[in-house]
């Protein structure tokens, strides 16, 4: 009892502006951009991962760069600030009650509810739901590897190295595929969803709810790119980017590199400019989603580097609107969902259907979305207004009114 009185008596508060690191809300007022991007193609054309079925003319850039760049690559850079965002958290409570007991049951009440906000927000909204994902990787995290050593928290650099042996292996492999290939082209390996589909919003609601558990399941696996975050976070790799400027440039190029060579033999072959029959088209496409997670470590370290020259400079509008989102991003991030689901489900607007190029519609509507929540969050930020979701998750985390 007189630990819980403690920690309601010194409970932190949020991080005042002065002391927020550029970085880190740098990359997630960013990385919202990619996200609207990938989830705008994939319901504007139905299919995951969202690329054209059949592309002409511009749509066979547009295939190959979102396979490059966006999918598969997008959310593991959503991981990896969620693991990075845990520590941060974790050392603020620990500081603010000396007990790591009390910051534990916190962060373990945080990610119930976010789960609980990925539940709702499946329902209502999005059957792509990764909220609920990174609330039970927040659970698995906080229980197993929060306050262990820096030797545990190495085990995860390992894992990372395999994982790039593999990516290796696996572009051996299709290569060979493409190499010993039959010249017959097989379709692409899209998925399509039934929610997506439905024709009224109660069936739309349905299939979300029976698609979100085993979608929640299959992203949980990121648990160990929230792993990676954290190991960044105990190093204050983002807040202290000029004592890491060798890390973040290996991290960035290596990266990039890998997600980039890892991406291409896919993204090639949904543009039309690459022939593979079924067995290959497979291990394409592994290989792209593979090689994603060190993309995103790519896109991480490149904010880094990014918010170290702009370090000590005045900062203009853009800046303080990116980084106003970053601070707001799980509004942000559910203000897209709505505006999806008004924008493409077909009983609303069904702009996907009604477009002559859904890919390219896809991606004009994904920047309008994004602009509106970064001019919505800058507006907020001028008037010292937080986030309306990050204040009922902090209520909920904290049992406060």
């Amino acid at each position: 009892m007189a630990e819980t009185g403690r920690m309601r008596a010194q409970r932190p508060g949020p991080v005042p502006d002065g002391e927020r690191a550029l970085a880190p809300d740098l990359a997630r007022g960013a990385m919202l951009l990619l996200i609207a991007v990938a989830n705008a193609a994939g319901l504007f054309l139905g299919a995951a991962p969202g690329v054209e079925r059949d592309p002409e003319g511009a749509e066979r850039v547009f295939n190959l760069l979102m396979i490059t760049l966006v999918h598969a690559r997008t959310y593991p850079l959503f991981a990896l600030m969620f693991g990075y965002g845990l520590v941060q958290l974790a050392r603020r409570l620990d500081a603010a009650t000396g007990s790591p007991a009390a910051a534990r049951a916190v962060l373990l009440r945080r990610n119930a509810w976010l789960l609980v906000f990925g539940l709702v927000h499946a329902a209502l909204l999005f059957a792509g739901d990764v909220l609920g994902a990174y609330g039970v990787a927040g659970i698995v995290f906080t229980l197993l590897l929060l306050h262990r050593s820096d030797r545990v928290y190495r085990i995860v650099l390992w894992y990372w190295g395999f994982s790039a042996v593999y990516v290796a292996v696996l572009f051996g492999l299709a290569v060979r595929g493409l190499a010993a290939g039959s010249g017959e082209r097989a379709p692409l390996p899209l998925l399509g969803s039934d929610s997506d589909a439905a024709q009224d919003y109660l069936s739309s609601a349905a299939a979300r709810m029976s698609e979100w558990p085993l979608h929640t399941l299959y992203m949980s696996g990121f648990v160990l790119v929230v792993w990676l975050g954290a190991w960044a976070a105990r190093r204050r790799v983002l807040e202290e980017p000029a004592e890491h400027v060798r890390l973040l440039r290996t991290a960035a190029a290596g990266g990039l590199a890998i997600g980039i060579a890892g991406g291409l033999p896919m993204g090639l072959y949904a543009a039309g400019w690459l022939d593979a029959d079924a067995g290959t088209a497979a291990l394409l496409k592994q290989l792209y989603q593979v090689s994603g997670m060190f993309g995103g470590v790519g896109y991480a370290a490149l904010f880094g580097l990014a918010a170290l020259a702009l370090e000590g400079r005045r900062q203009g509008v853009a800046l303080q609107a990116l980084t106003a989102l970053g601070r707001r991003s799980l509004s942000g991030y559910l203000l897209q969902s709505a505006a999806w689901l008004v924008l493409v489900a077909p009983y609303l607007l069904a702009l996907g259907e009604r477009s002559s190029s859904p890919a390219l519609a896809s991606l004009g509507w994904a920047v309008a979305v994004w602009l509106a929540t970064l001019a919505a969050a800058y507006a907020m930020q001028r008037r010292s207004l937080r986030g309306p979701a990050e204040v009922l998750l902090r209520r909920l985390s904290y049992r406060r009114r």
